[in-house]
């Protein structure tokens, strides 16, 4: 009878030790899925900022300061009041981050000579878009269209109207 208990007596115990390993292995697992999972949320790299050379120079350029207020257009650009409207990708192409601040700069291989500046704009959505996908929003925008000069420096020209009307289309 005591070999009886003794042998229940050290199942429990074992048992025991068992379970408290398999909780210790479980939180252990459950702390790397949490590491994991967090180093893939952090693993998103910010947009590389895109530098161009503009051959036109004036005094006043978007990203300028003047009395605290951010220039957000100048000479060449058009200014659209959105109202906390988006502005589309007229076509297939890629919204990346100027070096000008509250500016990016959309290409698109369909009109591969240009370049399109949008400033002005509360967020961007980086990256490649689609025709039609929303690549910002905001108040108010200032757009620039850039044409390639064989030196590769850029200038301002007048923006299509049929490119702003695909850009601003719901």
């Amino acid at each position: 009878m005591q070999a009886i208990a003794l042998s229940t007596n050290s199942f429990s115990v074992s048992f025991s030790i068992i379970s408290h390993q398999f909780r210790y292995l479980l939180r252990v697992c459950l702390l790397l899925l949490s590491a994991i999972g967090l180093a893939s949320c952090g693993s998103q790299t910010e947009p590389q900022v895109r530098a161009i050379t503009l051959q036109q120079q004036w005094v006043l350029n978007p990203g300028d300061e003047i009395a605290g207020s951010i220039v957000a257009g100048s000479l060449g650009d058009i200014s659209l009041s959105l109202k906390n409207g988006k502005v589309n990708a007229p076509f297939d192409g890629e919204l990346e981050l100027s070096e000008t601040e509250r500016c990016a700069l959309y290409s698109t291989p369909e009109i591969p000579a240009y370049l399109f500046r949008l400033c002005g704009l509360k967020s961007f959505d980086y990256g490649e878009v689609k025709a039609g996908k929303q690549m910002g929003k905001g108040d108010f925008l200032s757009f620039a269209t850039l044409r390639r000069q064989p030196d590769g420096s850029w200038i301002i020209v007048e923006p299509a109207k049929g490119v702003l009307e695909k850009t601003l289309s719901n």
